[in-house]
């Protein structure tokens, strides 16, 4: 899988407007689209469901990236993948049989990803790195979009390379939080191989343009 993605997120789009919106996405030069699903339980806020993933998935054309900002994420990693999901992303703090849900995402025929909240170190997933597909890394604390980036994300993005090449890991590592034209390129230089990009996105007056830019 190549790198240098970038994966606008859902959170940020107009829910007036959904399917024009992901057809946007469909002409751009995103690679994927970012759906992030809260539950108000993980994080103090609620996203969307199944009733939006349907709808992802009738109208896009790109790879379907799901993060799971929910408890017990595992009682719902399977429906995600029938409505469309190629990757489903779970969040460490959030799993109590970390190895066994990223088993069921990849025995389902999806890739897997960790997340990681900004204060959790990435020694945490040393034991679980050989097996993962992605790592996302939260450069916000996760619950809104909008949100002002956290620098310490450089140093996590480094250190998350290392664990991953000193143990023959071939996951990618994608940034989640923060994410615009001023940091970008620098995110790519430090080592991420996935961005998500909100409000950088979908408050630009040419949203296909900057995803453009976003990749340079």
């Amino acid at each position: 899988m190549k790198t240098k993605l970038i994966a606008p997120s859902l959170l940020s789009a107009d829910f007036g407007n959904l399917q024009r919106d992901i057809e946007m996405l469909n002409r751009s030069h995103a690679d994927w689209i970012h759906v992030d699903v809260m539950d108000g339980r993980y994080v103090p806020n609620i996203s969307f469901g199944f009733p939006i993933m349907k709808t992802v998935q009738k109208h896009t054309q790109k790879f379907v990236d799901v993060h799971l900002m929910i408890v017990e994420p595992e009682k719902y990693v399977e429906e995600f993948i029938d409505q469309g999901a190629d990757l489903v992303s779970v969040h460490y703090e959030a799993c109590t049989h970390l190895h066994r849900t990223i088993e069921l995402i990849q025995n389902r025929g999806a890739k897997a990803g960790v997340v990681l909240n900004p204060a959790s170190p990435v020694l945490l997933l040393e034991d679980i790195i050989e097996q993962v597909d992605l790592v996302l890394l939260m450069s916000v604390n996760p619950g809104f979009g909008g949100q002002k980036f956290i620098e310490n994300t450089y140093k996590k993005i480094a250190e998350t390379k290392d664990l991953i090449l000193s143990n023959n890991s071939t996951a990618l590592i994608e940034v989640d939080g923060g994410v615009n034209l001023e940091n970008a390129a620098k995110l790519f230089a430090a080592g991420a191989d996935v961005l998500v990009a909100g409000n950088a996105v979908f408050s630009s007056e040419v949203p296909e343009k900057t995803i453009e830019l976003l990749k340079i």
